[in-house]
């Protein structure tokens, strides 16, 4: 068992539906325990100007349910230099803080594995962020409710394309990994989806698109993720529309309606149970690690590992979405 008395815990990066579950668990497991706890507020950048609070089980009462941060978050120029870092360790040196729970993406890992190297403050990562590209678990924080608010969302899109008889091209978040869009695709039965890891073109498209029509089958929604390689929603939807100046095309963002909105029952099991883990391993000794959960157990990745390694999509549903799709 470690000498563990005070822990802080922050959130870091986008925001994500369920990081209040977590800051929510960190707290009440901490005093469970017998530990004090302390909020960071606003990220590194609160750490650095010292922005922080004593935190009890009231603070963190009536959270669960909602969307966003109650610790808010922040980009932090100045915790990236060395001067930064120094002023952020005096901060958590003021309130006798001997541990971290980070809750976020790659680049909180990142600041956290330097942090630990320079001071040695152990810090447990938590993978918040709606984009699931964390490599060293099977879902992220927000994740689930991403794709239900996307979905919802598609839903009632493809009433006004069903009545009108037209083609929508739906963008969605991803701007480096296609798991919102190839869950969203799948979820409300696209008929095709534009992913940054795989090389559909826009002349396969085209040609589905013909085949459709020749066919009389309904063809109406393309999900796109923002970071897909042929070009944005409104990038695709102007070329096909070049080809084919008789369809009837409109383009839908849904943008950072993704990252809001309550959280799902899923996010507040999982954000739950990854922040009393996260607790229990900083009394057990462990530092320097990403928490997650890999068949329905919690593990432990190497920041060095959850950072420099790819997660990539399941191959399987990427072909079953493709089949699922004629």
């Amino acid at each position: 068992m470690s000498s563990v008395k005070r822990i802080a815990v922050f959130t870091s990066g986008g925001d994500a539906p369920g990081m209040n579950a977590a800051v929510r668990a960190v707290v009440r497991t901490a005093v469970y325990h017998d530990l004090h706890v302390y909020g960071i507020y606003r990220g590194y950048d609160g750490m650095v100007n010292g922005d922080i609070k004593r935190l009890d089980v009231g603070d963190v009462a009536n959270i669960i349910q909602r969307g966003g941060t109650v610790l808010k978050t922040a980009r932090s120029d100045v915790f990236r230099t060395p001067e930064g870092r120094r002023q952020a360790y005096e901060s958590l040196q003021a309130h006798d803080i001997d541990g971290v729970v980070a809750i976020g993406g790659n680049g909180t890992y990142t600041g956290a594995d330097i942090f630990m190297k320079e001071f040695n403050v152990p810090f447990i990562g938590l993978p918040g962020t709606i984009d699931n590209d964390i490599f060293g678990t099977d879902y992220t924080i927000g994740f689930d409710t991403a794709i239900n608010t996307a979905i919802e969302a598609v839903d009632k899109i493809r009433d006004t394309a069903d009545s009108h008889n037209r083609l929508f091209f739906v963008e969605v978040m991803g701007r480096h990994a296609g798991f919102i869009a190839l869950h969203t695709g799948i979820g409300s039965g696209a008929g095709a989806i534009f992913l940054p890891e795989t090389e559909t073109t826009i002349d396969e498209l085209n040609n589905t698109l013909r085949k459709s029509v020749k066919r009389q089958k309904l063809f109406n929604l393309v999900i796109v993720a923002e970071g897909n390689t042929n070009g944005d929603a409104h990038q695709l939807a102007n070329e096909i529309k070049s080809r084919n100046p008789h369809f009837d095309i409109k383009v839908t963002i849904i943008g950072h309606l993704q990252r809001g909105g309550s959280p799902t029952a899923m996010d507040r099991v999982l954000a739950s149970r990854m922040g009393h883990s996260a607790v229990k391993a900083l009394l057990r000794g462990e530092g320097g690690v990403a928490l997650g959960i890999i068949n329905d157990k919690i593990t432990y990745t190497p920041f060095l590992d959850a950072i420099s390694k790819n997660k990539t999509l399941n191959k399987d549903l990427v072909k079953m979405a493709e089949i699922l799709a004629l």
